[in-house]
């Protein structure tokens, strides 16, 4: 399943570059597109507000 930020975020946007297949995109509140993501968890070892985790 792919991850998810929550609302922890503080849109610092540290994730998105590390994402390889920038499946991250910016707004209000970041976002992780699930099509795109390959669950790496790259973006979730890089966030400061440990905001990123694996969805359910």
């Amino acid at each position: 399943m792919a991850y998810v930020i929550n609302d922890d975020c503080v849109a610092c946007g540290t994730c998105i570059d590390e994402c390889p297949v920038e499946a991250i995109s910016e707004g209000d509140k970041y976002s992780i597109d699930p099509d795109k993501c390959t669950e790496c968890g790259t973006c979730a070892s890089v966030c400061p507000s440990d905001a990123i985790h694996p969805g359910e």
